[in-house]
């Protein structure tokens, strides 16, 4: 094997130095770089998993709330529906006492005018009776004097 080595012009000295030298440098190395980039990797990964179940946690949250917001205004869209049946219902009856108190008011109305109207025929006859019998008198009373003179 010396051989080999001087046929390649390597001396096995300074070739067990350089691997020495590659062992301190690898240690070295892992020790200063490899470690703590693998550790911040680590600290990575864990903080994006943190961050992708905090995700995971909002979205169902988010999807809850939209549940949720469903339900409340299909309630109140209910509850609103309600209302205005029953608003409905109270305006028909209103509108339904006032019209019967109109047609009530009407007919006392149209009573008392008929009965206004039947004491405005009596009175009429009465006062034309009297002029009917006043005109009789004058006429009688002419009729009178005209066979006197």
């Amino acid at each position: 094997m010396q051989q080999l080595f001087m046929a390649f012009g390597l001396d096995w000295r300074l070739l067990i130095i350089q691997m020495v030298n590659f062992g301190v440098l690898l240690a070295a190395l892992s020790y200063f770089l490899y470690a703590p980039v693998t550790k911040i990797i680590d600290e990575r990964r864990k903080k994006i998993s943190e961050g992708m179940h905090a995700f995971e946690a909002s979205q169902q949250r988010l999807l809850d709330a939209q549940t949720e917001s469903e339900g409340i205004v299909g309630s109140a869209a209910r509850e609103a529906e309600s209302m205005v049946a029953g608003a409905r219902a109270r305006a028909e009856a209103k509108g339904a006492e006032i019209v019967k108190a109109a047609e009530e008011k009407a007919q006392a109305t149209l009573k008392e005018n008929a009965m206004r109207a039947e004491e405005d025929r009596r009175r009429i006859l009465r006062e034309g009776e009297k002029e009917i019998a006043h005109a009789a008198m004058l006429a009688a009373e002419t009729i009178l004097r005209q066979k006197k003179a």
